[in-house]
C-alpha cells in the first residue's frame, strides 16, 4: 500500500501535480516578494516543526526553490533543529500541563516517552532517523521526561540531519522531476525502508500500549 501511494504521487502524472503544485505556487509567491519571502520561508520550517499543519516536504521543497539545493536544506536542517529545541523546552518550562494533556491521548506515545526517559539520545536519535513518531510528538514528550537536555539536543542534532538532507533531495527531485526520476526513485526507495522500520518498531511498542 505505502509503495502505491509513492508510486502516485511520485510517478504518477496526476499525483505528480497534485504533489508538487502547492510547492511550486507558495515558492512562486515567496520569490515574488524578495527578502521578506526567504523569512516566511525559514519562519514556517520553524513553525512546522512545532505544529505540522503542513507537510515537512512541501515547506522543505519551497526553501529549496527560493534558496537552491544546497542553502536551502542548510535553511531547512537549523531552523528544524531551532524549532525541535524550542518545543523541548516550551514542554519543559512553559507548557508542561498542556502538553502532557495532549499527549496522554497517545499510548505509542506514552511508551516512546518512557524509552526516551531511560535512553534519551538513544531513542532520540532513533525516533529522528526513522519515522515513529511525528516530531512534534518526540520534541513536546522529550521536554516531559527527565532526560538532559544535552541528550535531547545531539539525538537531535545528528539525527535530523540525514532525515533533512533525504526530503530535501526528494523535494528538489520532484522539482526537476524530468531530469532526476531515476535518483528520485532510488530516495523514495529509502524513505519506503524507513517507513517499515518505523512501522516495525510501532508494532514493537503497541502490546505493551495500555
Amino acid at each position: 500500500m505505502v509503495i502505491g501511494l509513492v508510486y502516485f504521487f511520485f510517478f504518477n502524472h496526476v499525483g505528480i501535480k497534485l504533489a508538487h503544485s502547492n510547492m511550486r505556487q507558495l515558492s512562486w509567491h515567496l520569490r515574488e516578494i524578495g527578502w521578506p519571502g526567504k523569512v516566511i520561508g525559514m519562519a514556517l520550517i520553524f513553525c512546522q516543526t512545532f505544529f505540522p499543519f503542513i507537510p515537512f516536504v512541501v515547506v522543505a521543497g519551497t526553501n529549496v526553490a527560493i534558496f537552491g539545493i544546497k542553502m536551502g536544506f542548510v535553511v531547512n536542517y537549523v531552523m528544524s533543529c531551532l524549532g525541535a529545541i524550542s518545543s523541548f523546552y516550551f514542554a519543559r518550562y512553559y507548557g508542561h500541563a498542556w502538553v502532557e494533556k495532549k499527549l496522554d491521548r497517545f499510548p505509542l506515545v506514552t511508551q516512546f516517552s518512557k524509552r526516551m526517559e531511560q535512553h534519551g539520545f538513544l531513542y532520540v536519535l532513533i525516533g529522528r532517523l526513522i519515522p515513529i513518531l511525528p516530531s512534534s510528538a518526540i520534541n513536546f514528550s522529550a521536554g516531559l521526561t527527565r532526560m538532559k537536555f544535552r541528550q535531547f539536543f545531539w539525538g537531535t542534532i545528528l539525527g535530523k540531519f540525514p532525515i533533512v538532507f533525504l526530503e530535501s533531495m526528494i523535494a528538489h527531485d520532484l522539482f526537476h522531476f524530468q531530469r532526476y526520476k531515476g535518483r528520485l526513485l532510488l530516495l523514495l526507495g529509502i524513505l519506503v525502508v524507513l517507513l517499515f522500520l518505523g512501522n516495525s518498531v510501532k508494532r514493537a511498542l503497541a502490546p505493551k500500549a495500555k
